[in-house]
């Protein structure tokens, strides 16, 4: 795994078992009917163990999005929501969840903080823990607080320290802009030049992504003057799962410090932060995790670390709760990720995390992956046999820079168009898909296995093809 530059399977022959490929194939034989055929994604859709999750989440209608014209749709219809990587459905519990804080505030004030079912003294310690378990964290080891950017900066104060000898950071060249833009101000910060303190590694020409063996390598080459590894989960851009224990291995072999961002891998992919050994992570909640918009956002910090002597800022709430209020200003650290924990929690933000978690109880990482895997197979497969035209010449054509392998890749697939992106996604718009656009080439898709059905990747295809032939005769 990680070793292979990317393609696409071809032939039937390259395929096992348990390829998503093979499988759905299986089942399309078993049912005596084409793939590509309606009837066998709504046969997927009959036996999918954690399909009924679908119910847990307001799923918009055609007639509710501004941007559909409703003269192309059914207006009743469900849209084609593709974008659980921007921005995830809301759960339907989140307005019963609000509605009992807003009530209790209204009844309550101040005495809210600590009565009620989740007191908004602790309601992110009611929470923190299963939020751990789905990115392989131990109790203690993570915090719900601030947004993402704000953790990655407090973790880097204690973790990037850097060296005459040892002050660079390794991360994806394609790195999304808040993490560039973090590392750089904190190596600024210490007096030191991104240009000569950043290394961005790239992938190999005429490749979209990065082999781990070209990660390890320029680790083991550099890693004497590298401070910190820090590199997505997933890769936003690409969709590459990053392989992250061997990545962390190697770091550390070169005596270096290893932490992900997983904004687009915590509650996409299996995790194992502890185990893996990782020493930091942080993470958004408002993608995978459906914690509406700019809610508070993940921090880990392994529980090697809980009672390190690194520099950090401190505030109020990192004050060990059995004597925080006794307020004399003689700090008493929390160990672990609560000592980074600067002020208390958003009382409001907290319900929508909740209502979230709740779908999370009612299945597990390893049938959201299972099920994941066959989806964004059947998605692959579709647009393989269609539009993988290329080398035939045939226009419009797609590309698709996603690993091929199911295991380098989450629920997305980055997709590279013959013809201008900005009038595909307008016409995708039109017939009310919902996903989003990269510049300068990449239309992103992705179906969520919480709420998207295999109907959706089956629809997702008829309202491409007919966004291809408008775009197309517009060219």
């Amino acid at each position: 795994m990680g070793d292979e530059p990317n393609h696409h399977i071809s032939s039937k022959k390259m395929l096992d078992a348990s390829h998503p490929w093979q499988q759905l194939q299986d089942v399309a034989d078993s049912l005596g009917c084409d793939i590509t055929n309606k009837k066998f994604a709504q046969y997927m859709d009959q036996i999918d163990p954690i399909g009924h999750l679908r119910g847990e989440f307001f799923y918009p209608k055609m007639k509710e999005l501004p941007v559909v014209d409703q003269s192309l749709v059914d207006p009743e219809e469900d849209c084609v929501y593709f974008c659980g990587n921007s921005l995830g459905l809301c759960p339907r519990a989140t307005k019963k969840y609000m509605d009992r804080e807003i009530t209790k505030w209204a009844q309550m004030g101040v005495i809210g903080h600590f009565s009620g079912e989740s007191p908004w003294s602790l309601c992110d310690e009611k929470l923190d823990e299963v939020m751990g378990k789905l990115v392989g964290a131990k109790p203690g080891e993570v915090a719900i607080m601030n947004g993402l950017t704000v953790n990655l900066h407090l973790l880097l104060i204690s973790f990037y320290r850097p060296t005459p000898q040892r002050h660079k950071i390794l991360l994806e060249s394609k790195a999304f802009p808040s993490d560039v833009y973090a590392v750089e101000s904190q190596i600024r910060l210490h007096g030191y030049d991104p240009d000569t303190s950043v290394i961005a590694l790239e992938p190999r020409e005429g490749e979209f992504t990065l082999r781990t063996e070209d990660i390890l390598s320029k680790i083991e080459e550099e890693g004497d003057s590298i401070a910190v590894v820090m590199f997505s989960g997933v890769q936003y851009y690409t969709g590459q799962v990053f392989e992250m224990e061997r990545i962390c291995k190697a770091g550390h072999k070169k005596g270096c410090y290893v932490g992900f961002d997983l904004a687009h891998a915590a509650g996409n992919v299996p995790v194992c932060l502890h185990d893996w050994d990782i020493d930091f992570a942080c993470w958004c909640t408002y993608k995978y995790l459906n914690s509406s918009a700019g809610c508070l956002a993940g921090f880990f910090l392994h529980e090697k670390f809980a009672r390190n002597d690194f520099p950090k800022l401190l505030g109020w709430w990192g004050h060990e709760l059995s004597t925080r209020f006794t307020m004399d200003n003689k700090m008493v650290l929390s160990p672990g990720a609560y000592g980074y924990r600067i002020t208390n929690p958003a009382g409001l933000l907290c319900p929508p995390i909740e209502a979230s978690l709740e779908v999370f109880k009612k299945t597990s990482m390893s049938q959201i992956r299972t099920k994941s895997k066959l989806l964004t197979g059947y998605l692959e497969l579709l647009i393989v046999q269609k539009y993988h035209g290329k080398e035939t010449g045939q226009r419009p054509h797609v590309d698709i820079m996603t690993p091929s392998d199911p295991e380098q890749r989450g629920a997305q697939l980055s997709l590279i168009f013959s013809i201008p992106i900005i009038e595909v996604f307008k016409e995708l718009e039109k017939r009310g898909v919902v996903c989003d656009k990269r510049e300068p080439s990449v239309i992103r898709i992705a179906p969520a296995p919480l709420y998207c059905s295999f109907y959706d990747v089956h629809r997702f295809m008829k309202y491409l093809e007919d966004a291809l032939q408008a775009a197309y005769a517009a060219e």
